[in-house]
């Protein structure tokens, strides 16, 4: 996907996500997020936007420390939680779409520039965290095919293809990612040192297979298996549900 692609999903993802938040309200469980409601969805998202837009304005090189990032995500009235999550998300679409592309600053996953980097990270961050203010309202959403595939590729080999982690396993495991809407596949294996991607579904101990949507919904533990097929070892998948978790750090 282009970085106009990623900045046009953010800026969709975001407006949804504030949809379903007010139509569930403040006090509202968020399912998919155990011991959260609604307000510390709002809270966490429009931070991580302030944050996120910070080191794209300032041209950082180096990550915000823990008391800078404080101030990303200072709490405010409930009676205006929403209006500043709006805000802060209009202002890093506005931010991204008005960066030169030729923009250095910090990242932390491979890119191809700082500002492909940011594009993508913030579409995926704000729409898998749409799923979550969703999921207070009991809908499921779902996503074209080309952009849930972006934010599998960007999860496996993003994130889970950094060095350490619990996301190991001895013997080995391996799961195969089979969509069924877009030509595209992985087979992820877990090894006691790490993980390692393979391009492609290639035989594995579990397969799954479905629309792409639903994958991006179960790999980000936000979803089940209801909609999806497996064929193979059932374990491979407890394993990562336990193990697979991506936190603010």
């Amino acid at each position: 996907m282009r970085i106009a692609e990623h900045i046009a999903a953010l800026d969709e993802e975001g407006v949804r996500l504030a949809e379903a938040a007010s139509r569930a309200g403040l006090d509202a469980l968020v399912p998919t997020c155990p011991g959260w409601q609604v307000r510390d969805l709002l809270r966490h998202v429009g931070g991580v936007h302030r944050w996120a837009m910070a080191h794209v304005i300032t041209g950082r090189r180096q990550p915000f420390s823990t008391r800078e990032e404080a101030e990303f995500f200072a709490a405010v009235d409930d009676r205006e939680l929403l209006d500043w999550f709006r805000e802060g998300h209009r202002a890093l679409v506005d931010t991204l779409a008005a960066a030169d592309e030729s923009v250095e600053c910090w990242t932390f996953l491979p890119a191809p520039s700082p500002l492909a980097f940011w594009a993508r990270r913030q579409a995926h961050e704000t729409a898998v965290h749409r799923a979550d203010a969703e999921s207070a309202v009991s809908t499921v959403p779902y996503w074209d095919p080309s952009f849930a595939a972006d934010g599998i590729e960007e999860l496996l080999s993003g994130f889970f293809g950094r060095p350490g982690g619990r996301l190991v396993a001895d013997p080995p495991l391996s799961m195969a990612l089979a969509p069924t809407d877009i030509d595209a596949g992985w087979t992820f294996h877990i090894e006691p040192a790490g993980r390692r991607l393979v391009a492609g579904e290639t035989p594995a101990q579990l397969t799954i297979m479905g629309p792409a949507s639903e994958l991006y919904l179960l790999l980000w533990n936000r979803s089940g298996t209801e909609r999806l097929e497996l064929r193979g070892d059932a374990a491979v998948l407890d394993l990562w549900r336990t193990r697979a978790t991506i936190t603010w750090n």
